[in-house]
């Protein structure tokens, strides 16, 4: 009987050593839940505030002074870039050969020509026709012998032709704001093409430490666009330069280069871009 006894004391003490340590978790998993319930009622104020806040920021944005008046201005920047650049298409006029009037004369113009679409003149097809500026035409740099031209009057024409088509392109990159990755050093028909990183024997090339930033150890060659001591392969390395940063410019507005011997038609094909209505168009 005594020992029926014990055994049914011993029980209630283990049941009451559970019933403890089961209150015990319940008080803590309480604690634990009221941590849980505050940090979430403190997230849940945080993210009302968040909410009201996008809702805030999304009506400042549709109103007058948000998205609707920043494409706005851009438009009209993209329309005061397209002004501009006319008048250089209107001073350095890029056309083919057979399209060039008697009586035509260089000069200013306020007439703008705008196309709705701006047609590739791709080098092949119907349009593989020769391009002028100002009524002059680029010239190969064919030679009779290493280093001399056939005829020195198709070098001074040449020459001239580099020079409108580097002052066009110096003129733009500025309206467009971009910083050519060759800039222009121009002269008329005495222009140069700075190449800041030159990947060609510097022993043959004349250094300009005028366009290297102070404190920088890198050394800019600059190239002639005019045949050079009757040498043509600096000459041709500038033409080279100068049509990249043609490409660079028409890559900046979202086209393609018609190819990296077509100075002309790249330039040309850069103009008629900008004077298209998409170019003014704002997504």
């Amino acid at each position: 009987m005594r020992r029926r006894l014990q055994e049914h004391t011993d029980r209630l003490g283990d049941l009451k050593m559970r019933t403890k340590k089961l209150s015990e978790d319940v008080v803590d998993q309480r604690e634990q839940l009221c941590v849980k319930i505050r940090t979430l009622s403190v997230a849940s104020k945080a993210l009302d505030a968040a909410c009201s806040n996008l809702k805030e920021a999304n009506k400042l944005l549709s109103g007058e002074n948000g998205c609707g008046r920043l494409k706005n201005l851009e438009q009209k920047l993209r329309m005061r870039q397209q002004y501009m650049i006319a008048q250089v298409a209107q001073i350095y006029p890029v056309r083919p050969l057979d399209e060039q009037s008697s009586d035509h004369k260089p000069g200013f113009t306020s007439n703008i020509t705008k196309t709705r679409n701006a047609e590739p003149v791709l080098p092949n097809g119907s349009q593989n026709r020769p391009l002028v500026i100002l009524g002059l035409q680029l010239s190969k740099l064919s030679v009779k012998k290493t280093g001399y031209f056939s005829d020195k009057t198709e070098v001074q024409k040449s020459s001239t032709v580099l020079g409108y088509a580097a002052h066009a392109v110096s003129l733009i990159a500025s309206y467009l704001n971009v910083p050519l990755r060759y800039p222009l050093r121009f002269g008329g028909s005495r222009s140069y093409v700075l190449d800041p990183a030159p990947s060609v024997e510097p022993s043959s090339m004349i250094s300009v430490a005028s366009s290297v930033p102070t404190g920088t150890s890198m050394r800019t060659m600059e190239f002639p666009l005019f045949l050079d001591s009757q040498e043509t392969t600096r000459s041709a390395y500038a033409i080279f330069l100068l049509n990249k940063d043609i490409e660079q410019l028409l890559n900046y507005i979202g086209a393609e280069s018609l190819g990296p011997r077509h100075v002309l038609a790249n330039l040309r094909q850069l103009t008629r871009i900008i004077q298209s209505q998409e170019y003014i168009s704002v997504d």
